[in-house]
C-alpha cells in the first residue's frame, strides 16, 4: 500500500476497499503513514465523502486497532447502551441508567469528558464526592453484573486508533466529516460490547447539527454502521434550541437527574428520559414493546425503585449519594424578566457558553472543571413572565464572574406577545 495512492484516489472520488482502509489504518497507528498524509486523506473524505461500505470498513479498522468487549459473553444477558453528540443540560444517561437498571436490563456505558460548551457525563459524576470513573475492564463487567448498571471513562485500550485520528481532524478543520463523526462515535460504541444502542443526536442552535435534514442524514448512517455490525440501534433526534430541563452545570445537572429519577423532573427532561428508556427496554431481552416499556419506565420512577438503584450505583462506585454532599456556588443571583411577555427563545448555545465562562466547561482538554457553578433556566419556552419574574439563577464562584453571567443569560432570553408553536423534546427516531 502507498499512502499517497489511496489519497488520490479518494481525491478522485474511487471507492477504496475494505483491505486498504484497513492498512492505512494500521499504517498510520504504526508511524508508517505520517500524519500529513492521513490529513490530507480526511481532505479528500471531507470533499469526496465515503460509502457505507467505506464507513463501516473505517469502524471496523477503529475498533480493531484496541481491545474489544463482549459484555453479552460476560454476562449472559443482553446489555443496553445509550450516546448523545451532546448538548447544553445533558444529563441524559445519569437518569436512564438507574431506570433501566431498576427495570431489569444490564446497563453499561463509557463516556467521555465535556469539552467547550458541551458537557460532559464523567464531569458531572465526579462532582461527586468519591465517585470513581476509571474502572478496569474486569470491574465494569463485575459491576454490570452485581449492581446492574456502571459508567465509566473509555478506556485507553477501546479504539485508539479512533483517538489519534480525532486529535488529528481537530486541528486540520476535518471534525465536520459525517461519515467519519458517524464512525468515531459507533466504533467506540460497537467495541464496548453492548447489543442494543439507543443513539441521541441533538438537533439545533446548542447542538453539532443544527438542522434536522443534517442530524437525520449522521442519524442514518449510524444505524446503518450498527446494522452492519449486528447491533439494534434506534436513533432519537431530539431539540436543543434551548437548555435541556432546566440546569446547565455539573452538581446542578446531577440534582435535576436525580430529582428526575425519583419522578419530579422538568417537563421536557423527563419525557426524554423515558422516551430513551423505553426504546431501550424494548430493545433488550425483556421482550416486549415500546409503550410497555415506556410504561415500565415511569412505574420505576414512581415507586422508588429507580432511586435505589442510583443510590447502589453511585455507592458502588465509591461515591456518596446523598444531595447534600454535593458542592454548592459561593454566589448565587437571579437574572429577572426585563418585561412582561411570553419566552419565544432560550439561546442554548449562549447559555452553554456562559456556563463554560463561569468555569463548569473546559476550553482546553487540560481545564479543570469548577463542579458547583452553572445556570438553572426556570423559564422557558412558552412560559408567560411579568417584568421582575424569576429567568434563571446564576450560581457563581464570585461576584464578578455571576455579574458577567447575568448578561449573557439575559441576552440569551427572547421575549414576545405570542407564544411559539408548541412541540416535543423528540422531533424524529430513525431505526
Amino acid at each position: 500500500m502507498r499512502a499517497a495512492d489511496l489519497i488520490e484516489r479518494k481525491r478522485n472520488g474511487e471507492e477504496l476497499s475494505d483491505g486498504e482502509i484497513a492498512e492505512l489504518v494500521s499504517g498510520y497507528m504504526s508511524g508508517e503513514v505520517p500524519d500529513y498524509q492521513m490529513a490530507a486523506w480526511c481532505m479528500a473524505v471531507y470533499f469526496r465523502g465515503l460509502t457505507g461500505r467505506e464507513t463501516y470498513a473505517l469502524t471496523d479498522a477503529f475498533i480493531s486497532s484496541g481491545e474489544k468487549l463482549d459484555l453479552g459473553a460476560a454476562l449472559g444477558r443482553r446489555v443496553v447502551d445509550k450516546h448523545s453528540t451532546g448538548g447544553v443540560g445533558d444529563k441524559t444517561s445519569l437518569a436512564v441508567g438507574p431506570i433501566v437498571a431498576a427495570c431489569g436490563v444490564p446497563f453499561g456505558k463509557m463516556s467521555g469528558r465535556g469539552l467547550g460548551h458541551t458537557g460532559g457525563t464523567l464531569d458531572k459524576l465526579e462532582s461527586i464526592p468519591g465517585f470513581r470513573v476509571e474502572l478496569s475492564t474486569d470491574e465494569f463487567v463485575a459491576q454490570i453484573r452485581e449492581v446492574g448498571l456502571a459508567i465509566v471513562g473509555t478506556s485507553a485500550d477501546l479504539v485508539p486508533a479512533d483517538k489519534n485520528l480525532y486529535g488529528l481532524r481537530d486541528v486540520t478543520a476535518t471534525v465536520d466529516i459525517v461519515p467519519l463523526i458517524a464512525s468515531s462515535i459507533m466504533s467506540k460504541k460497537i467495541a464496548a460490547g453492548a447489543h442494543a444502542i439507543v443513539l441521541d443526536v441533538k438537533v439545533g442552535d446548542g447542538a453539532f447539527m443544527k438542522t434536522l435534514d443534517d442530524a437525520r442524514i449522521l442519524a442514518e448512517q449510524m444505524v446503518d454502521l450498527g446494522h452492519r455490525a449486528e447491533r439494534d440501534v434506534v436513533c432519537l433526534l431530539t431539540d436543543m434550541d434551548q437548555p435541556l430541563g432546566n440546569a446547565v452545570g455539573n452538581a446542578l445537572e446531577v440534582r435535576e437527574a436525580v430529582a428526575t429519577i425519583r419522578g419530579h423532573g422538568p417537563e421536557d427532561f423527563s419525557e426524554l428520559v423515558v422516551e430513551a428508556c423505553g426504546q431501550l427496554l424494548a430493545l433488550s431481552d425483556l421482550e416486549i414493546e415500546l409503550d410497555e416499556g415506556r410504561r415500565r419506565a415511569r412505574r420505576a420512577m414512581a415507586d422508588g425503585s429507580a432511586f435505589a438503584a442510583y443510590e447502589r450505583w453511585i455507592r458502588a462506585q465509591g461515591g456518596d449519594p446523598g444531595l447534600s454532599v454535593l458542592p454548592n456556588a459561593a454566589v448565587v443571583r437571579e437574572v429577572a424578566a426585563p418585561s412582561d411577555g411570553v419566552v419565544t427563545r432560550v439561546h442554548a448555545l449562549a447559555v452553554g457558553v456562559a456556563a463554560l465562562e463561569l468555569g463548569a466547561g473546559r476550553r482546553t482538554k487540560d481545564d479543570d472543571v469548577e463542579h458547583s457553578v452553572g445556570i438553572v433556566c426556570h423559564a422557558k419556552r412558552g412560559h408567560a413572565v411579568a417584568k421582575g419574574q424569576l429567568l434563571a439563577e446564576v450560581h457563581a464562584r464570585d461576584e464578578a464572574s455571576a455579574r458577567t453571567a447575568m448578561g449573557a443569560v439575559l441576552a440569551a432570553y427572547e421575549l414576545g406577545d405570542e407564544p411559539p408553536h408548541p412541540h416535543g423534546i423528540v422531533l424524529d427516531v430513525i431505526s
